[in-house]
């Protein structure tokens, strides 16, 4: 099967199946989201309507610390999808990323269905995304080419290795990823992303990452889509009882986002993505040590639709958190990061153990 064959069996998987990551034996969700409690602020003393939803990313302007994450492109069905994406992109005035890139890397043909993003969002912040795994095959020359085809801002380059090991025609090399991602980082001519894609980021990798010379970390963490998961209904398609088996045994493999938010938090700008599905799940990344969310497997059906479908499911999440802004007394997204949190359960569990002290959060 080619690549583009696989990105449009990946993104119809995404709306026909159940996807995303098992909740805990105990009913919550695997993200962690479900332990976190933001301190109510019974007088918060702000007008609702005099909130600021502006930051700065990557010395550019959004109108709302969220971002449209990486999904789709390089098959000629997925033009339609990502037009729909980047057109609320741009009314909204938020930011938008694109699936693989590899494809139109390798089949210039198909660079149309992402070009379509910035045609769609020309004023918008708009990042790339090229897998670790084909760095060293493409080169500076392949992901500059990648930036020139959207007219990029900045470029991801995304860690699958969870998806790789259980595709049967997986890259399963790693090695060498860093000293790539490290070159790709001083020669590109946009900052870089990198960004993990389901299983998270922990702080030794974060630490590596932010050595690297990346500018901001993307944790991809457990809780939103599996791709192990999308991996194991390909596998039953296809009688492939291996990957089929290894699919399910790994479905819930990896760092939960809560958990990853804190581990992640160091000194570049943190993006939540991995089961944001709400303007609450976003207060809360922010109040952990984000700087801004990205959604993605809430919008594909949506896309599907048209981009007054996307649009509609965004500003859902954008009213959302501005409601939960008022509530806890937070005139800027900048002020989220100093709200009083508690951590409950097992994520105050994982924290505790993996050294993280969570009660400062609740001190604040």
């Amino acid at each position: 099967m080619t690549t583009s064959d696989r990105k449009i069996e990946h993104l119809l998987l995404c709306v026909e199946k159940d996807v995303e990551a098992h909740k805990t034996y105990k009913g919550l969700r695997a993200s962690g989201f479900d332990d976190i409690y933001l301190v109510h602020n019974c007088l918060p003393e702000i007008d609702k309507k005099a909130l600021d939803l502006e930051m700065d990313f990557l010395g550019r302007k959004l109108r709302a610390p969220l971002l449209i994450a990486s999904m789709t492109g390089g098959h000629p069905d997925t033009k339609a999808v990502n037009a729909a994406l980047a057109g609320a992109a741009e009314e909204l005035g938020i930011g938008i990323g694109v699936g693989s890139q590899r494809a139109a890397i390798e089949d210039p043909a198909l660079e149309d269905s992402f070009r379509i993003v910035r045609d769609r969002a020309p004023n918008a912040f708009i990042y790339g995304n090229v897998g670790a795994a084909q760095l060293n095959e493409f080169g500076i020359e392949g992901i500059e080419r990648a930036v020139e085809m959207i007219g990029a801002d900045a470029m991801a380059i995304h860690l699958n290795f969870l998806q790789e090991a259980i595709q049967p025609e997986g890259n399963i090399d790693a090695k060498g990823c860093l000293a790539a991602i490290k070159k790709i980082c001083s020669e590109l001519s946009v900052p870089v992303i990198v960004k993990e894609t389901g299983a998270g980021i922990s702080h030794s990798q974060a630490v590596a990452i932010c050595d690297a010379g990346a500018a901001a970390i993307d944790v991809g963490g457990l809780g939103g889509t599996s791709w192990a998961g999308v991996e194991t209904y390909r596998a039953q398609k296809r009688g492939d009882m291996l990957s089929d088996h290894i699919g399910k045994q790994f479905w819930n493999w990896g760092i939960p986002t809560a958990v990853s938010i804190v581990e992640s938090s160091i000194t570049v700008p943190v993006i939540a993505t991995g089961g944001i599905r709400s303007g609450i799940d976003a207060a809360k990344s922010l109040a952990l040590g984000a700087s801004l969310c990205g959604v993605a497997l809430p919008l594909v059906a949506p896309a599907l639709k048209g981009q007054k479908d996307v649009a509609e499911k965004l500003t859902l999440i954008i009213e959302e958190l501005r409601a939960a802004m008022f509530l806890c007394g937070c005139r800027t997204v900048e002020e989220i990061s100093k709200v009083p949190v508690v951590i409950t359960g097992n994520t105050k569990e994982y924290l505790d153990q993996r050294g993280f002290d969570t009660t400062k959060f609740a001190r604040r």
